[in-house]
């Protein structure tokens, strides 16, 4: 079972003035019998929070997957992507990639999303977009993709390969 961390990045729904669509629908969107979401948060749009954040769940609560959505547009307070390069190990952007590439069959605006993928010691932390929209899409293409990426930094699974 991966250990999963959700969280919303949104200056108005942190304050309250605005209900969080995306988190509970990324938690709808995770098969249960696989994925447990063991911590949901709401943070506004701050790097040092956000990376605080994202070091607790991956050092201290060891979630497997951390997933963000919001904050990863061009507005000048759009600083997921920055705040989740600060606490990166490694870069894993072909994940990045495949939700872009996913999403350019919707929507031509999807080149101008700005989300990473990285990991931290054990842990892979994918940005997602805010829209409850671009979220469902960008699960429908993840789930099923990532499991294998997750099964080898849970050191439960051999390296990609093909025959």
């Amino acid at each position: 079972m991966y250990q999963v961390g959700i969280v919303t990045l949104s200056d108005k729904g942190a304050k309250g003035e605005r209900q969080d669509l995306s988190g509970p629908k990324i938690q709808e969107l995770l098969p249960k019998d696989k994925y447990e979401v063991i911590s949901y948060t709401m943070l506004p749009d701050d790097r040092e929070k956000i990376r605080r954040e994202l070091i607790r769940l991956s050092d201290e609560v060891k979630c497997d997957l951390i997933l963000t959505t919001g904050g990863t547009g061009f507005s000048p307070r759009d600083i997921t992507p920055e705040a989740t390069m600060d606490v990166a190990e490694r870069n894993a952007p072909g994940i990045a990639e495949g939700l872009r590439a996913c999403s350019m069959q919707f929507t031509k605006r999807a080149m101008l999303g700005r989300g990473v993928s990285v990991i931290r010691k054990g842990t892979l932390i994918i940005n997602l977009p805010g829209s409850v929209k671009a979220v469902t899409e960008s699960m429908e293409f993840l789930i099923g993709n990532i499991e294998h990426g997750l099964d080898i930094l849970m050191q439960t699974d051999s390296e990609c390969g093909r025959a």
